[in-house]
Formats: structure tokens, sequence, C-alpha cells
């Protein structure tokens, strides 16, 4: 079995620590990346993370990852609320995934609180800071056989 995560981070994720750290915080990507690749390792798994300001780059390594991951764990940033082919990507290839988000997006604008990934994530972390990304891993884990 394949003991990888692929980490999927999209569009103007590249600019945590700068861009409205009053929502997100003052995290940089890095630090999301080192936090996320040290709780998979504990949890017996390696970790690949791709960002991309580009859903078709993002859609491409969802693909990828059916070769030698087990599982992903997605923030798809701005594309949660728009992005079908997103959707039908990570259905399509398979592997259970973890959406997160480091906002609490129902306390945000309205347009924020439809996501087209709900309903087919095996597990949803909202709010929770960049730590999120831990327990979303953590709880992903739990779940791959």
């Amino acid at each position: 079995m394949t003991r990888r995560i692929l980490l999927v981070n999209g569009p103007n994720l590249n600019l945590l620590g700068t861009r409205e750290p009053e929502v997100y915080g003052t995290a940089t990507l890095a630090d999301v990346v080192a936090l996320t690749v040290a709780t998979a390792r504990d949890e017996g798994y390696e970790l690949r993370a791709v960002q991309s300001n580009h859903e078709g780059v993002l859609i491409d390594a969802i693909h990828d990852a059916r070769a030698d991951c087990a599982g992903i764990v997605i923030n798809p940033g701005g594309l949660t609320h728009t992005s079908v082919a997103l959707r039908d990507a990570l259905t399509g290839v398979d592997l259970p995934f973890a959406e997160v988000h480091i906002s609490d997006v129902y306390a945000r604008e309205e347009f924020r609180h439809h996501s087209y990934l709900h309903d087919v994530a095996a597990v949803r972390v909202i709010g929770e800071g960049v730590e999120g990304y831990a327990t979303a891993v953590r709880q992903l884990v739990a779940l791959i056989p």
C-alpha cells in the first residue's frame, strides 16, 4: 500500500503570512508544508506538496496522485466556490480527501458558504487556522485502510 499523501494548496495560498493576517494568521505556506509533512511523518506517511494559482496544474497533480498516493489534503482556496472541474478531478481519482479551510468560511461573506467539495470530501476541517492541516492529516489517515 502506498504510504504517501498529496497536499494541494490552491490560488493565493502562496501569500500566506502576508495576505490578510487578521483572517489567515501569520504562518507562511512553508510553515504549513512543514507542519503537514511532520504530521504525516508522525502518522507513518510521506507527503508531497503542490501549490498553484492555476487550476489545471492542481488538477494534473490530483490526477498524478492516483499512481502513488493513498489520500489527498486540499485547501482549494477560492476554487472551493467555483470549480466543478476540481471536484470532478477529486472524485475521478477515487482517493479519500480532506477539505481544509484556515478561516471559518461560514463566518465570512455568503459566497464563501458554498463548497463544491463538501458533499464528496471524506473529511472537512474549517476554521482551525493552519493547525487544521494537521487535524486533516490525522483524520484522513484514520480512514485509509
